[in-house]
């Protein structure tokens, strides 16, 4: 994305989140929401102002990218994400935050909703005459804590964060492992500062993914009483997973020649692969509804 466009939908993003969903300049008419979604690649969250219309319970987002060749980076990232966020105006003053399924929509409902749009807002008939593409046409659906679309989309994003972790994991394991002795008391400055950055990132993603699994516990423990014992289990392993990776970080950031560092990584290895194993096999077949 263009700087000057980044500095522009940050400062709309600003705006909105400071004044209740509402922003003034050339969208101060305009029924604007923001949409965050994670990239496919790069796993990172990002926001975007989106025009966007309401259609009973679900809204529209039109992914015209002001007339643009290619669709806009969001379009595909909400496609690919199992979920996404929207914040939009709650009438009152505040935000309201909540998370979205996404479906395109295809043939005469697409082309309906379209027309709708340009009636309401005429800048849409210029964005599709700018462009050879079909401008998309998405609705998102509130997901609910009791929802079944919920429950997948949270053991599809699981499954997904685990897979990273191992990941990033296997990343930092396969450092050491090109020094067969074991990391030196003052590692070579490259092979340091790569260690460094692979424990930051494995450890930053695992305490946001447990912070994130210990506020979900509390609705699945009401919903699913069954799972109270695993969940009890889990909120106990988060807590020793944490201890574990505050080791590692100081250990790879201040390296002690007198600790094997092959040996202590295949511990927290093992450990990580016990506790994700334990919490797919407990929580996913509840979540998928595919449990007894």
């Amino acid at each position: 994305m263009p700087h000057d466009v980044e500095r522009f939908n940050r400062r709309v993003i600003e705006e909105f989140r400071a004044n209740g969903g509402r922003v003034g300049g050339m969208f101060a008419d305009t029924p604007l929401l923001l949409l965050t979604t994670t990239g496919a690649r790069s796993g990172t969250p990002r926001t975007n102002p989106a025009v966007y219309a309401r259609d009973g319970a679900r809204l529209l987002v039109f992914a015209s990218n002001a007339g643009a060749p290619a669709n806009p980076g969001w379009y595909h990232n909400l496609l690919a994400a199992s979920r996404s966020f929207v914040e939009i105006g709650d009438g009152s003053g505040g935000v309201d935050r909540f998370p979205v399924t996404a479906e395109p929509l295809h043939g005469e409902e697409r082309d309906a909703q379209y027309r709708a749009q340009c009636e309401r807002d005429p800048a849409f008939i210029a964005y599709q005459e700018d462009t050879p593409r079909t401008i998309p046409v998405v609705a998102l659906t509130r997901l609910t804590v009791d929802a079944p679309a919920r429950h997948r989309a949270i053991a599809d994003h699981l499954v997904r964060v685990h897979g990273e972790l191992r990941r990033e994991l296997a990343a930092v394991r396969e450092e050491v492992e090109q020094h067969p002795s074991g990391l030196p008391a003052r590692p070579p400055a490259p092979l340091g500062r790569q260690l460094t950055r692979h424990c930051l990132t494995l450890c930053g993603a695992l305490h946001e993914h447990h912070t994130n699994e210990d506020g979900a516990f509390s609705r699945l423990e009401g919903q699913y009483p069954e799972l109270a014992p695993a969940i009890a289990r889990l909120r106990d392993e988060h807590k020793v997973v944490a201890r574990a990776l505050t080791e590692l970080e100081t250990l790879l950031t201040t390296p002690d020649a007198a600790v094997d560092l092959t040996a202590e990584l295949d511990r927290l290895t093992a450990d990580l692969e016990e506790h994700f194993a334990y919490e797919e096999e407990q929580l996913l077949p509840s979540l998928y509804g595919t449990g007894g």
